[in-house]
């Protein structure tokens, strides 16, 4: 399970690089992960295992929701780690995120959120600003 967020860099050719605590996991399921959109506007990076049972679920939506599948699965390209850790986020990918360097790598459960920084800091505050007031009764701390 993949939880918690690392403030990262993107090199200049766009490389990635997965923080060390996390590169174990992400490949053990195999070598290969899979980068593909979001529509909130940031990137979802897949381990193999995790990547087969979520394309799986898009290949099964709706007519009405094709959408969802062109954005998820007709974005969605594969990449392999390097010896040193880092991943090459395409261009095209980047560009769709608006990911230029400062990025934030955030630990969905099952796969990875990469976010522009900027944007990301942008959504949070505004999201907190409008969460109702008894958003957290359901929750026990």
């Amino acid at each position: 399970m993949f939880q918690g967020a690392s403030s990262l860099s993107l090199d200049a050719k766009g490389r990635l690089s997965i923080p060390t605590r996390h590169r174990d996991a992400l490949t053990k399921p195999g070598p290969t992960l899979t980068i593909t959109r979001h529509p909130h506007g940031c990137l979802m990076i897949f381990p193999q295992d995790a990547w087969a049972v979520f394309s799986a679920r898009m290949a099964q939506v709706k007519m009405g929701e094709q959408v969802l599948k062109r954005i998820f699965l007709g974005s969605a390209m594969d990449v392999e780690m390097d010896g040193t850790g880092r991943v090459l986020v395409s261009p095209e990918l980047r560009a769709a995120a608006n990911i230029s360097k400062d990025a934030i790598l955030m630990g969905m459960g099952s796969h990875f959120e990469l976010w522009d920084k900027a944007t990301y800091e942008k959504q949070e505050a505004e999201a907190l600003q409008n969460l109702p007031p008894d958003a957290l009764d359901n929750f026990a701390f």
